[in-house]
């Protein structure tokens, strides 16, 4: 008899109204759930695009830098006066690397006696530089720069535009000219 008694009892409690916290509880764990993976979302994709606008300002920062180092570098090339003319060619070397300081360390002298026996003065102006373009550590920038020269041969200044690419590379902090060509 004691079987009949709890075989209706259970019968009763299956048949009962579920309980409101007993429905409410995974609704409230679904919720929280989906709360918790949406702000893991909007946390990753801050974290992204911190990390991306970072490496921009980064790359702008290095872009500016290869700009400037080609500018810097075309003033060198083409600025020279014959009562300074050693300080000019250091102020050259000072700013180069790799090829271009390699040949023009070599070919200085020369170079300096020809400035020197002809008295020439060339100022060299920057009147565009672009970045050509940029990978890493290394860059060619094409500046076109203005260039008055005069000489014992030549007294009255001769204004020439030349176009320059000019391959610079970074080394730390400071970018140097490697490599020159002029562009027709």
């Amino acid at each position: 008899m004691a079987v009949d008694v709890a075989a209706p009892e259970l019968s009763e409690l299956a048949q009962a109204p579920p309980n409101r916290r007993a429905t409410a509880r995974p609704a409230v764990l679904a919720m929280l759930a989906v709360v918790l993976a949406l702000a893991g979302l909007v946390v990753f994709l801050g974290f992204r695009v911190h990390q991306s606008q970072q490496t921009e300002r980064q790359t702008e920062q290095q872009s500016r830098l290869f700009l400037q180092a080609g500018r810097q570098g075309a003033l060198n090339l083409t600025t020279i006066d014959f009562h300074q003319a050693n300080a000019d060619v250091q102020r050259i070397l000072d700013g180069a690397t790799g090829q271009l300081y390699d040949n023009f360390a070599q070919r200085s002298q020369p170079y300096l006696d020809v400035v020197v026996r002809t008295q020439s003065r060339s100022v060299g102006t920057v009147t565009e530089a672009a970045l050509e373009s940029q990978s890493g550590d290394q860059a060619r920038v094409l500046v076109a720069v203005t260039v008055k020269t005069s000489s014992i041969y030549a007294a009255q200044e001769e204004s020439r535009a030349w176009r320059m690419r000019l391959w610079v590379r970074r080394g730390g902090a400071q970018a140097k000219v490697s490599n020159v060509e002029f562009v027709p």
